[in-house]
């Protein structure tokens, strides 16, 4: 559980100030932090980490720095704003990005 939260306190900080960085009204940030804790979550599974590297990177870390439920609220924000286009456009493309870049993660070892 230490290894754990050790991962998580690191994710949540990563997670802040890159947010920061992409400051922009489309989601940009939650997309970018998704699609790249994606990969690297893909990454990881495929070098069969040891148990404590796995609890430390996979869960901790990368589980406080990705973020689902940041990215429910901004499609629901984008929905009730009625910028529809830019929903669909930010729901398609994180889920199937989240996906190819996992894919691409796992495959790259």
């Amino acid at each position: 559980m230490l290894l754990v939260g050790l991962g998580g306190i690191f994710g949540a900080i990563s997670r802040f100030y890159l947010g920061k960085l992409f400051a922009h009204p489309y989601p940009w940030a939650t997309f970018i932090i998704n699609s790249s804790g994606s990969f690297a979550l893909g990454l990881l599974f495929a070098l069969h980490l040891s148990d404590w590297l796995w609890q430390l990177i996979g869960i901790g870390f990368l589980g406080a720095y990705t973020t689902f439920s940041t990215f429910g609220f901004e499609s629901l924000q984008l929905i009730e704003q009625q910028k529809w286009g830019q929903a669909i456009s930010y729901i398609t493309s994180t889920l199937l990005t989240g996906i190819l870049f996992a894919a691409i993660g796992y495959i790259v070892v």
